[in-house]
């Protein structure tokens, strides 16, 4: 039987999960995993399971057919194919392998170092994150994490910007906090001609006639190619239109489509292949943002001053720090605004005469919105109530010294 996935469990240890193809197999029996090209894994199975409905059931033998769920082999990977030599005949020969899809995406992930860290989250440290990546290795087949140059920073690499995200919001959830930087590409060279190559993506959105002309635009100015654009089937008057795209031109892009066609389009990418790398940078955000002036607490009247030079992030009462995002500028560049700025009280003014402009809700940024709006520049600051955006201090640093 071919492995095709893989679980973890913390008193069995890893696991694979296969369909018998042919034969059958017990538990304690002795067996290998076995691969073209490769040397035989040899061992016993511990224990064996059997897929029952939504759950799973402990059997001592399982035949031709039948899906089932083994221990007792550490070494087991997606590919392997489990054999025995029952009767003394010659060994199956292994079947051909499944590949698994390389990373396409690398973000770094590493403790928060932000003014207000420590305040929410149970586990800060950097061998904390260390232990909980390394972890998630165990059942997370296409996920790889590398140390890099900073004892505090790790490089994790995935299949795309939502495989990382879903990481980042499960251990958020688990107590951690995160200083998360933005997503980059996983660029590789051809061997044989020596060229630069990138990873491109199929995509596919089905969106309603009257915003094709928005969501072709927007693909345009990302380096997309038009592959087929038609109706769909259903009657609808919703336009199918594909594009083959840089992934470096969809970081980003989700947040861009769902503006532009009032949140109708549903959109299906998968990676396709990796091409030739297209020249020059592709443009993801063409307005800037807009910092906090001073360590401080969001005030109203701050507020009513800063809402004037673009959309905030924040609302009155909240912590805020120097160089931290609260805003989107409505031109290109980074405008600091002091959000802490109180009115001057004296005895001709009360606290609240004299404001007549209402204040205007803030956006509320999930992580995905977060991860998409975060520039080379700049980080993310994940905490287990919270998402803060702020500038790189480390890249601030450079641009001072220069």
């Amino acid at each position: 039987c071919l492995v095709s996935n893989i679980d973890y469990d913390q008193f069995k240890g890893k696991m694979g999960i296969a369909r018998i193809t042919n034969g059958s197999v017990k538990a304690n029996q002795p067996v290998a995993l076995s691969r073209p090209g490769k040397d035989k894994k040899t061992g016993r199975l511990t224990s064996l399971f059997v897929f029952d409905n939504l759950g799973k059931k402990e059997v001592e033998m399982a035949s031709a057919g039948e899906i089932i769920q083994f221990s007792g082999l550490d070494g087991v990977e997606i590919g392997d194919t489990l054999v025995t030599n029952e009767g003394g005949v010659e060994p199956a020969e292994p079947l051909p392998p499944i590949a698994v899809e390389q990373p396409t995406v690398r973000m770094t992930l590493g403790v928060n170092k932000s003014p207000l860290a420590g305040r929410e989250g149970k586990f800060l440290t950097s061998r904390m994150i260390r232990d909980r990546l390394f972890k998630e290795l165990d059942r997370n087949v296409a996920l790889r994490v590398e140390e890099t140059d900073s004892a505090d920073k790790y490089a994790v690499s995935g299949r795309g910007q939502l495989h990382l995200t879903v990481l980042i919001e499960t251990m958020r959830r688990e107590g951690f906090e995160l200083e998360v930087g933005p997503p980059v590409v996983i660029y590789r060279t051809n061997e044989e001609t020596g060229k630069v190559e990138e990873p491109f993506e199929m995509v596919e959105v089905r969106v309603p006639e009257e915003y094709s002309g928005s969501v072709i635009d927007l693909f345009n100015t990302r380096s997309g190619e038009l592959q087929d654009m038609g109706l769909d089937d259903g009657g609808e008057s919703m336009s199918v239109i594909k594009y083959l795209i840089p992934t470096r031109g969809m970081l980003g892009l989700r947040s861009s489509l769902l503006t532009a066609t009032r949140g109708t389009a549903i959109i299906d990418a998968v990676f396709d292949s990796y091409r030739e790398k297209i020249p020059g940078d592709i443009q993801s955000r063409d307005k800037g943002s807009l910092l906090a002036f001073e360590d401080g607490t969001i005030t109203s009247f701050g507020l009513e001053n800063a809402q004037d030079r673009g959309k905030l992030f924040v609302k009155a009462g909240d912590e805020t720090y120097k160089n931290m995002i609260v805003g989107i500028h409505q031109r290109p560049g980074d405008l600091a605004v002091n959000v802490c700025k109180t009115k001057q009280l004296t005895n001709m003014r009360s606290a609240t005469k004299g404001i007549t402009v209402g204040i205007t809700a803030p956006i509320d940024m999930s992580l995905d919105a977060c991860v998409e709006y975060i520039a080379t520049d700049e980080i993310l600051e994940v905490t287990p109530t919270k998402f803060r955006m702020a500038k790189n201090p480390d890249m601030l640093g450079k641009k001072g010294k220069k």
